[in-house]
């Protein structure tokens, strides 16, 4: 049995937008042409994918289970194309990074300082940006890389995938904070009723479950405003721990350890760029600074 990158495209399109003119329109052809080119899918599978339902489509059960095998093999067939064309031309010039905003700023200068080293006339352009935001910038080519949150891992993509490990967070407040005088078995609870300062890619992220524990919060663009906002003892944040704050554990902030607050609380990170000749060696450098960073911070 053997289907056409065509007839896998035109099943995942109408999967997703659940219209067959729908699809056609994204797909820059007519319904009908369409129509045709699932009902010989259908007829090669031996089973209906979509039930017709006036002028939209809803997937069948048999449908549901064979599309992320869809997606599957049209992402790799893009990710194929990518690579293909990317054999044929030379270093890149400009290389634009996109990470989530709360990444420790110390981690993303090694990054830079190696770059600099290997590739000292190459331009570095950083800007921080949610996971979405870094995904449509690597598929559209505005961003060549992206370190990310991969805290939900289920999305289908046709990007190269490096894990780094996880970035490890922890709350604090100030020195001289009232928080540092509570009763351990009391901090928890002060902990959900006192300021917190949350950081917006956070919330961006949606992973505003894992890391809001306050019903009084408040939403800061800037890592290195929500650090400032603490030393000044408006409020406790969860930040990241370890190296990434290192001068400031020692001049200005305490990290908070309650007892109902697990150790190991953190992001996994990953680091994203397309299946590009140009960026695969580039895509391993970045990852292994990174990862020694990890690794470091773990030690510390």
């Amino acid at each position: 049995m053997i289907f056409s990158l065509e007839q896998l495209l035109a099943f995942v399109t109408v999967y997703e937008y659940g219209s067959f003119s729908k699809a056609a329109a994204k797909l820059d052809k007519h319904r009908t042409t369409v129509a045709q080119v699932i009902g010989n899918l259908e007829d090669l599978v031996g089973v209906e994918l979509f039930e017709r339902v006036g002028r939209s489509v809803e997937a069948t059960e048999e449908g549901h289970l064979l599309y992320r095998y869809g997606k599957q093999v049209i992402e790799q067939a893009r990710a194929f194309d990518k690579f293909a064309l990317s054999l044929s031309m030379g270093q890149l010039e400009t290389l634009n990074i996109g990470y989530c905003s709360f990444l420790p700023h110390s981690m993303l200068t090694d990054v830079r300082q190696h770059l600099a080293e290997r590739y000292p006339s190459m331009t570095v352009n950083f800007s921080a940006l949610s996971k979405n935001e870094i995904k449509q910038g690597i598929t559209d080519g505005s961003l060549q890389v992206g370190i990310v949150n991969i805290e939900e891992r289920s999305v289908i993509h046709s990007m190269n995938s490096a894990f780094l490990g996880e970035l490890h967070l922890a709350g604090y407040a100030a020195k001289g904070s009232k928080m540092l005088t509570i009763p351990k078995d009391r901090l928890y609870s002060a902990m959900k009723s006192e300021r917190q300062l949350v950081l917006k890619a956070m919330i961006d992220d949606e992973v505003e479950n894992k890391v809001i524990l306050s019903a009084n919060y408040e939403v800061i663009d800037q890592l290195s405003l929500v650090i400032k906002m603490v030393q000044m003892d408006m409020g406790w944040a969860i930040l990241p721990r370890g190296l990434a704050l290192s001068d400031y554990i020692k001049e200005h902030l305490v990290e908070l350890k309650p007892p109902e607050v697990p150790g190991d609380l953190g992001f996994p990170l990953a680091v994203w760029s397309p299946y590009t000749k140009q960026l695969a060696t580039i895509q391993q450098e970045i990852t292994d600074v990174a990862m020694a960073y990890l690794k470091a911070e773990r030690a510390s």
